[in-house]
């Protein structure tokens, strides 16, 4: 049994990042590749690709190499992407409705089951076979439709009172599009997209790279 306590955010965003150097790999046939080879495509060190794969058991043989086959399938079993997850997305403005057209959360098992939102106008339409309900029927409707993740794309103001009401519904995990900062409880996990931090981050280093 892995402790997830002992695997820090960074370890599980670089596996994801292997996973899909992986499946590049697998694309261009190759069978084999060291730690080196992975390391250098996603400029860090083979030593911190050793120590990543480390925390979840023994993987390829020394001076051989990984199977790009197998080693993928082994992160997919860690990330927990052999699986399929019913997804709920709250809000079904601009960000809601690109959400849904992304093709890659389908690709990776994540499953839009059910959209939210509290715009009568919107409520009762069928969007790619996906119904939009309202907020006072969400908790009946996740526990039919088994969701267990929550995508939040509303204004930031309602965001916090909307991941209460979840949580309430005994939802335990978020994905948080609201430029704002959430509170729950610590067994319930919010990860924050925040496109506008990440722009900032660009701009900084536009500006002073001189």
């Amino acid at each position: 049994m892995i402790d997830i306590n002992k695997i820090s955010d960074s370890t599980i965003r670089r596996l994801s990042k292997y996973y899909r150097t992986l499946n590049e790999l697998i694309e261009k046939n190759v069978e084999t590749v060291s730690s080196n080879e992975i390391a250098n495509i996603n400029s860090i060190t083979s030593a911190q690709v050793r120590k990543d794969l480390s925390f979840f058991g023994t993987f390829g043989r020394r001076g051989l190499g990984y199977n790009t086959f197998l080693l993928k399938d082994n992160i997919a079993t860690i990330l927990g992407l052999k699986k399929t997850w019913n997804v709920g997305l709250v809000g079904f403005g601009n960000i809601g409705h690109a959400l849904l057209q992304y093709q890659e959360f389908k690709k990776q098992g994540f499953i839009i089951k059910a959209i939210f939102d509290s715009d009568p106008a919107k409520v009762g339409q069928i969007i790619e076979g996906v119904v939009v309900n309202p907020i006072a029927d969400s908790c009946e409707i996740s526990k039919e439709t088994q969701i267990e993740i929550i995508i939040i794309a509303v204004p930031p103001k309602n965001a916090q009172s909307l991941v209460d009401h979840f949580i309430s519904c005994g939802i335990k995990a978020f994905l948080n599009f609201a430029p704002t900062s959430l509170k729950v409880p610590e067994n319930v996990l919010v990860k924050n997209e925040n496109m506008s931090i990440e722009l900032e981050a660009l701009s900084f280093f536009l500006t002073n790279k001189a």
